[in-house]
């Protein structure tokens, strides 16, 4: 099992590529930061020594690097059987008063990364053969802020809104080539966005959550596909 995982070097990415490596899969990786990315790496390769890692330094929000990324991870793995669109940033604020850009800089790294890489990988998975009932796997990393008006959310929900229509609309156009995509709408979970913050880390998720949840949906038969997950801590949102 080959797997693609875009900002893996922290947060849901990373918990995501640790719970593959546990369960024996090839992994290409990307981050901005190449220190973190080969540390990451290194914890990969210690947590399953039989599997390969491709670590590889890519700005998301360039759609040229995403493209050399794309083409660096098919001359890895000729064959790639799950991708995971999980880069993305989180600007707070409101749209009236945030900083100009904030838009433009949301929306280029939340959803532009991951319809780039996303029509990049695609013609190599259409050509998987069905052995197995599923040519592929395309998970969307969401949002709770995708789904309904958020509060200090600004841009980063309109950002959020958009991936989450990318994601419908993919997923009815690869039913008929037995591609399943997923979209995973996280509320609050552990990651650096919250470093600081004074919240209690108890009161959130863990980023391990996320990545068994997805882990699972490669257990169902070729028959099923979970559409949509929504995740929310105990308590409610924040």
């Amino acid at each position: 099992m080959n797997v693609v995982i875009t900002g893996a070097s922290k947060g849901i990415g990373k918990a995501i590529a640790m719970k593959f490596a546990k369960e024996g899969a090839n992994l290409a990786i990307c981050s901005r930061n190449m220190t973190e990315l080969e540390k990451t790496k290194a914890e990969l390769e210690s947590i399953n020594k039989s599997i390969q890692v491709v670590a590889i330094s890519c700005d998301v929000r360039n759609k040229i690097e995403v493209i050399d990324f794309a083409k660096q991870v098919l001359s890895h793995f000729s064959r790639i059987d799950i991708l995971v669109n999980n880069a993305g940033i989180f600007l707070p604020g409101e749209i009236q008063s945030e900083a100009d850009g904030c838009l433009e800089t949301l929306i280029e790294t939340n959803l532009y990364s991951a319809y780039h890489i996303t029509r990049a990988i695609l013609p190599a998975m259409k050509l998987n053969d069905l052995s197995k009932g599923v040519r592929g796997y395309i998970y969307n990393i969401c949002s709770v802020a995708g789904l309904q008006a958020y509060e200090n959310g600004g841009s980063y929900s309109i950002s959020k809104f958009a991936l989450v229509g990318f994601s419908k609309n993919l997923r009815s156009e690869l039913m008929p080539y037995s591609i399943k995509v997923i979209t995973v709408n996280p509320g609050a979970t552990m990651s650096d966005s919250w470093i600081g913050s004074g919240v209690d880390e108890n009161r959130i998720m863990q980023a391990s959550d996320i990545a068994d949840c997805v882990w699972h949906i490669q257990t169902l038969s070729p028959q099923a596909v979970v559409e949509e997950i929504t995740l929310r801590p105990m308590l409610g949102d924040l």
